[in-house]
């Protein structure tokens, strides 16, 4: 016996490619933008850290022949930073009176396509405090605002003419640390609209949250910018040390006289008896 094959299922039709395309590429592809990420995020230190290099890598989105720059901004952790300066009297060096800074950041680099006066102006850069001459650092204590020139809230500290002398040797002792840093040529495109840039932590790259500016210029004006989050932390034993250093000062303090005692005393023991 014969038997009649079934029917075919009905055909069906597939939508078209231009109608499922994603709407965001379709709608920005006539947008200047920047986008960028890290190759790791999140930083874990302990004992053996010997510092991190990461790759910030990224994307620039430009549909026109024109060039654009981008500048890459990475400020760690604030943190006050006390100096003292030392002069000389009846003969004697002595230490001037402690200087306290406030809201300098424990680490700062800018990585850029070309030296920074050659991508923007003076004002523009220090408007958006770019660039190690442009950082921001707090006044240090017992300062005050005046007007000067018709410019509002201009900081008057008490080390008068010498603040300038004072900031500069902060950054001066950070870039010995390696904590500062400046790569006019650490912003690099290995592609059309494609670049990369390195961030080197030293080993005494503060804790923390770290972040992350990538801002594209074009004809001396920002263009766009992305942010990013870097965190380093500690891991491990070190990470309960600090802790509980920094939650309990006085539990920590009062285990640190312990212990040194009990060293002492064992040691006051082992050298008596040979």
């Amino acid at each position: 016996m014969i038997q009649t094959p079934p029917p075919p299922p009905p055909a069906i039709e597939a939508p078209l490619l231009a109608e499922s395309g994603p709407e965001m590429s379709v709608g920005t592809q006539g947008e200047l933008r920047v986008a960028a990420a890290l190759t790791d995020a999140r930083v874990q230190v302990d004992s053996s850290f010997q510092g991190a290099s990461i790759v910030l890598y990224g994307a620039v989105f430009n549909p026109t022949d024109d060039p654009t720059d981008v500048v890459v901004v990475v400020r760690g952790p604030d943190a006050p930073i006390r100096l003292v300066k030392k002069t000389r009297n009846l003969g004697v060096w002595l230490n001037s009176r402690p200087v306290l800074f406030e809201g300098a950041p424990g680490f700062y680099m800018t990585a850029s396509t070309r030296p920074l006066p050659d991508i923007a102006g003076f004002g523009q850069l220090r408007r958006l405090g770019v660039g190690v001459d442009h950082l921001r650092i707090d006044a240090p204590e017992e300062s005050r605002t005046v007007t000067r020139y018709g410019v509002r809230d201009v900081v008057i500290s008490r080390l008068g003419e010498d603040y300038l002398d004072w900031r500069r040797a902060v950054i001066r002792l950070k870039e010995a640390a390696a904590l500062y840093d400046t790569d006019p040529d650490g912003v690099r495109f290995v592609d059309r609209g494609l670049f990369r840039a390195q961030v080197e932590l030293p080993a005494t790259a503060p804790t923390g949250e770290y972040h992350a500016e990538v801002w594209l210029f074009r004809d001396g004006e920002p263009a766009g910018v992305s942010n990013l989050t870097l965190t380093v932390e500690k891991v491990g034993f070190e990470r309960d040390i600090y802790e509980l250093a920094h939650r309990r000062p006085w539990s920590y303090g009062v285990l640190c006289v312990l212990l040194a005692a009990g060293m002492g005393y064992l040691a006051s023991r082992v050298f008596r008896r040979s």
